[in-house]
This record gives C-alpha cells, structure tokens and sequence, in this order.
C-alpha cells in the first residue's frame, strides 16, 4: 500500500478516531488497514446498525465508516439516529454499486459522503479529507431518540 500524509484533527493535531461499520470481517479489517496508513486508529467496530450506535456512544469517533446493507439494522436508519442525537457526527457510507437510491438516502438523514465498494485507499483518503475539513457541520439541537430493541 502507498504511504499517506497523516490526516490529524485539526483542533488537536491527535490522530483521527473511526468506527468501523460493516457485517462483514474482512472489510472491517480491510478498511482498518487503510486507516492504519492514513495514521488513524480505529476506536471501535459494528457489524449492524445497533451495535453502531452503541460504539458511538461509547467511543465518540471522529469519523464512521458506515455499510448500508447490514443485519438487524440497515446503516441508513443507523446513520438517523446517531445524527439525531448527534448532529456534528460525521459518517462516510461505504456501499457496494447498484445502491444510488440508497446513497442518496443516507445523505438525505445526514451521512456527510459516500465511496464505493471496493473501497480504494486514495479514494478514501480523499473523501476522509473533506470530511474532515468540511465545517458545514449540521448544527441543530438534538431531540430525544429511542433506543434500540
């Protein structure tokens, strides 16, 4: 894999924190190897919608690297409710071709970007970089939200 700059926060120059979501393993691993070149670390990993929002919770990423199809929970409905609570949450969907509509979706509910499957390391380091600097945060309060059952 090719050596990135290390992409820090820019309020605190720390390494930049994800959580990792996607029902499967080996693109759990796959994408922490990529974030392991940006000069991330991966503060948490889900492998369903429900699960996310409990890492979120719990570990307060600055990024979330979000799959759309998963088990128990789909990552569009996770991504509305981890904005609802948290507005200043930035989730990348990480989704596989054929899914515009859904894409497109998650971006309606607050997802900040999207890349493909398969994922490229320039591509996504790309992206992580807006992200990162995009300050047109959606700042609103946030109402009170349900649990997961």
């Amino acid at each position: 894999m090719k050596s990135f700059a290390p992409l820090t926060r820019r309020e605190d120059s720390q390494p930049v924190r994800y959580l990792v979501v996607d029902d499967s393993v080996f693109a759990r691993k796959n994408l922490g190897k990529m974030i392991n070149t940006f000069g991330g670390e991966v503060a948490g990993e889900a492998g369903d919608g429900c699960t996310a929002i409990t890492e979120f919770e719990r570990t307060r990423p600055d990024i979330v690297l979000m799959d759309i199809t998963m088990p128990q929970m789909e990552g569009i409905e996770a991504v509305e409710r981890i904005v609802r609570q948290h507005p200043e949450a930035r989730i990348v969907m990480v989704s596989s071709v054929g899914y515009q509509d859904n894409i497109l979706a998650a971006l309606q509910k607050g997802a900040r970007h999207f890349v493909q499957k398969p994922v490229k390391p320039d591509v996504l380091y790309e992206i992580i970089r807006y992200v990162l600097t995009d300050e047109d945060a959606h700042k609103q309060p946030a109402p009170a939200g349900e649990a997961c059952s």
